[in-house]
């Protein structure tokens, strides 16, 4: 929908399992982004990146939009939205067709990136990205760019994001409550990736896990691009859960201890170290809860583990391993608990960092951290309209569906391309 004369306007939406979060920003034809205004409100009616309660979900999201649009001082009207919820699919299809040694025209390239979009089975799942990948000349595999080279036959990999279609509908409609048109729906993955990767780790191989509340992603980028992910319907939120439960204290209590004082790592001080948990608002008369941060880190780290196996299984089953398969990249909230990185990194045997959003320019400190790299990347997403198949028209083409490795592995294959 139209912004009027604000028609270089981007507006966002971030909508997790903790918080919802909006951001305006100008993307000038000439510039960088420059933000305008951003506006936070506690996430209610969403559990797990899912939309549980509609009228609660768009409550927040208007307070979210209405905190930003008074900061940026202008009003808009449509917004692109980020899918946070478990259930992303990842499906990889392989596509040829004959050229009979001909020089590679743009045409070629157009009608084979259509009718790979034709050859997507969603399998009654909701379409969300079918971003084009690595080509194929004659069987050389990584190729970049065939533009203007000769070929019999000209191959390409699609890597399609799917979810599961009610819980799309019920975000976009959730999101149009709000008076807000939805100018598309971003997978998580795929906007966090461009918030805290760099070029060159996109292209080389990285995993990339963002740590949510309620969700954990673990995806895969090679050749510049998003090649497989995973989702695991646990985060954060679940270690506030147990520390709340094991010591008898509210949500609140325990998300701040585990913030303040909580860490992924031991220490043999950690023994003799008492930590008070103050009393909520109407409590002051009961005596304060005591703990060890022994005990606290204990609990946090047994929660930590599960969730390392499961994130362990997943690289493995997407086949990240080898030489090119060392780096991983912590994001998301969860990210930013003390000791994390080094505890990932004993885990699961390899380098670590964290991942800090690349800054944008207007974006206030608070909304800079790994907490909020999802809305940071929704807005350099917007800005930079990626090659996605699902906006391109229907072609019949004659084309031939390929067999092939998973796309990680063949990516690692052509990794010493000169392509």
């Amino acid at each position: 929908m139209a912004q009027g004369k604000n028609d270089d306007l981007i507006t966002v939406l971030d909508i997790g399992t903790s918080k919802i979060c909006a951001m305006i920003a100008r993307n000038p034809a000439d510039g960088d982004l420059q933000v305008l205004g951003t506006g936070q409100r506690e996430s209610k009616g969403v559990s797990r990146g899912f939309i549980s309660d509609i009228k609660l979900a768009e409550t927040a999201i208007r307070g979210a939009v209405e905190q930003a649009e008074r900061i940026a001082g202008v009003g808009v009207e449509s917004a692109w939205v980020g899918f946070s919820a478990g259930g992303l699919v990842s499906k990889i299809v392989n596509i040829e067709a004959d050229l009979g040694g001909h020089r590679i025209e743009q045409a070629h390239i157009d009608d084979l990136l259509a009718a790979g979009r034709d050859a997507i089975d969603p399998e009654g799942l909701h379409l969300l990205h079918a971003h084009p990948t690595l080509y194929t000349l004659d069987g050389l595999e990584g190729v970049k760019n065939p533009l203007g080279l000769h070929a019999d036959q000209l191959g390409v990999d699609i890597h399609a994001v799917l979810a599961e279609r009610s819980p799309v509908l019920n975000l976009e409609y959730c999101v149009g409550s709000a008076y807000l048109h939805v100018e598309r729906v971003v997978a998580a993955p795929v906007a966090t990736g461009l918030a805290c990767l760099s070029a060159e780790e996109r292209d080389l191989g990285v995993a990339l896990v963002e740590l949510g509340a309620g969700i954990t992603n673990v995806s895969l980028f090679a050749g510049g691009m998003l090649v497989g992910l995973t989702s695991i319907p646990q985060g954060a939120a679940d270690i506030t859960d147990a520390i709340a439960t094991q010591f008898g204290m509210r949500r609140a209590q325990a998300e701040r201890l585990k913030c303040v004082h909580g860490s992924a790592m031991t220490s043999p001080r950690d023994n003799h170290e008492m930590l008070e948990v103050p009393s909520t608002p109407g409590q002051e008369a009961v005596d304060p809860l005591r703990v060890t941060r022994a005990q606290l880190n204990a609990v946090i780290r047994e929660r930590l583990e599960e969730l390392a196996a499961r994130i362990a299984e997943a690289l493995d089953a997407m086949g990240f391993t080898g030489p090119v398969g060392r780096q991983v990249v912590l994001t998301g909230g969860g990210a930013e608990l003390k000791g994390i990185a080094d505890f990932a990194q004993g885990v699961l045997g390899r380098s670590v960092r964290g991942g800090k959003p690349v800054a944008l320019a207007g974006l206030p400190e608070a909304h800079s951290s790994p907490a909020f790299a999802a809305l940071a990347g929704l807005a350099r997403f917007a800005a930079s309209a990626p090659l996605d198949l699902k906006t391109m028209v229907s072609a019949d083409q004659l084309v031939h569906r390929v067999a092939g490795g998973g796309l990680w592995t063949r990516f690692k294959t052509a990794f010493k391309s000169e392509y």
